[in-house]
């Protein structure tokens, strides 16, 4: 609900002077605040807002601007001291005490835009505690659901969170389970209706019924063209969008029960899996969309992806949004409890670098972890971070056996090189001309020679090699092979 009158009066310490006592007094709700100095705002209004003004137009009876207010539903009016007026008009006194109209007086040293943002705040703090209790209502239905009576747990679930009943119903429908008080036989009864009304969308959509004291909402179950189920809720009061949100997780979770004819748990692990690749796809809201009704949520970023064996999903789901990929658990969980939840999985595990949600980033992340994973089974570690591969160089990237017969071969490749039967180092010379990029007096300087000397030594690796050392893809060749041989030395 939004704030009352009577919290913004004490929150700013407005004095209030008549109309306190009709039409619910202090006690009306403020849903929003107005600032206007023209002799009629109502065509500007809305209604349930407090009216701010200092009464620059106001003289003579003012009886006809109060019952303007009254009539266009205004919750209140702070009339500004010490601008135009010393005091609030007598007149305006007494009109708004006639009208039942709540009269505030505003101190000079109190903005108008202080009440405004007071309100502000009110209101965004009641609407994040209807967010919360969404979300924590649609977490605890989400446990409902992977009780063993599933569907039936959902239902009194639900009911307590709208503080109303419940009932399941059956494709005829027939009540499977109801909670106490439940007006099936209006709901039966209205779905019969409907059915012998001509279908031109080919089944029966969502209802409401609302009566004195009732309001009942109707929703069907299961995909395709004819619903395989019905749920119904009822409260005596009608229902907020709050409780819309949790109505529809229910249906949500009802819906996969009944599609999936398996364990919640595993048709949360399939959506999951979805969620995922909506993820990978660029689809991230949608991606959250889906994921909402289960009562999850994506970890903050940046994240890491960690990567196991499929067996380890459950040791990955209680540190962020884990799921199935291929042949692989997958989570996605932040900075602060990889190491974590990388230990505490009873088998090889593969770590990414900090990635975000954009579709490249998060492909990215899932390939590094995939990788750091093979290195990890190769290796027999526990947990492999990718970033400590990639630390290592880009020979720090193959697996083990790859990086043996790369080796095998860098020592083949040089082999006319190290055995050439001269006191000159050609390994030692081609590695400074290499470092230094083809300079050949920073090389020359390096080896403490002079530049045609290197020219020489060179110009006979080049012989030796039968390769050219002015084409880039001879010399990147080399330099891989020259630190494949330095590594396994």
């Amino acid at each position: 609900m939004p704030p009352s009158l009577q919290t913004v009066v004490r929150r700013m310490g407005l004095r209030p002077l008549a109309g306190i006592t009709g039409r619910g007094a202090l006690n009306a709700a403020v849903r929003w605040v107005a600032v206007s100095e023209l002799a009629d705002p109502t065509p500007y209004l809305e209604g349930e807002e407090l009216l701010l003004t200092t009464g620059m137009r106001m003289e003579g009876d003012l009886s006809g601007y109060v019952a303007r207010l009254v009539a266009r539903g205004v919750t209140g009016l702070g009339f500004g001291v010490g601008v135009s007026h010393e005091q609030t008009p007598a007149a305006l006194v007494a009109a708004a005490d006639e009208a039942g109209l709540p009269l505030l007086e505003v101190p000079r040293e109190t903005p108008f835009i202080a009440i405004g943002k007071a309100v502000s705040e009110l209101l965004a703090a009641e609407q994040y505690e209807e967010i919360t209790r969404a979300f924590a209502a649609q977490g605890r239905l989400t446990r409902a659901a992977l009780k063993p009576e599933g569907m039936h747990a959902v239902i009194d679930r639900l009911a307590k969170e709208i503080g109303g009943w419940a009932a399941l119903l059956d494709e005829a429908g027939e009540v499977r389970h109801a909670t106490h008080g439940a007006k099936t036989q209006d709901v039966a009864a209205e779905l019969a209706r409907l059915r012998r009304l001509p279908e031109p969308g080919g089944s029966v959509a969502s209802l409401a019924l609302s009566g004195p004291g009732e309001h009942i909402v109707v929703q069907p179950l299961g995909g395709g063209a004819r619903p395989r189920g019905f749920f119904a809720v009822g409260a005596k009061q009608a229902f907020p969008p709050v409780v819309h949100t949790v109505i529809n997780a229910a249906g949500s979770l009802l819906t996969l029960s009944l599609e999936q004819g398996r364990s919640q748990l595993a048709a949360v692990r399939r959506v999951r899996s979805a969620v995922l690749e909506l993820l990978l796809a660029g689809e991230g809201e949608r991606a959250r969309a889906v994921l909402g009704p289960l009562g999850g949520r994506l970890p903050e970023e940046p994240l890491v992806v960690l990567a196991a064996g499929a067996d380890a999903l459950e040791a990955l789901e209680g540190h962020g949004f884990a799921a199935l990929h291929a042949s692989s658990a997958v989570a996605l969980v932040t900075e602060e409890v990889a190491e974590k939840a990388g230990q505490e999985v009873d088998g090889p595990v593969g770590g990414s670098l900090p990635c975000g949600y954009g579709a490249t980033s998060l492909r990215t992340g899932l390939e590094q972890a995939g990788r750091a994973l093979e290195t990890a089974r190769t290796r027999g570690d526990g947990v492999t971070w990718f970033g400590k591969l990639a630390g290592q160089g880009l020979l720090g990237l193959l697996d083990q056996s790859a990086a043996q017969a790369f080796s095998a071969y860098s020592e083949a490749l040089l082999a006319p090189l190290t055995g050439y039967g001269s006191r000159v180092d050609l390994v030692e010379s081609l590695r400074a001309y290499l470092d230094s990029n083809g300079h050949w007096d920073a090389a020359a300087q390096r080896l403490g020679v002079h530049r045609h000397t290197l020219r020489y030594r060179m110009k006979r690796v080049t012989e030796l090699l039968a390769r050219d050392l002015d084409d880039p893809g001879v010399r990147a060749e080399l330099w891989l092979a020259l630190e494949a041989t330095q590594r396994h030395a």
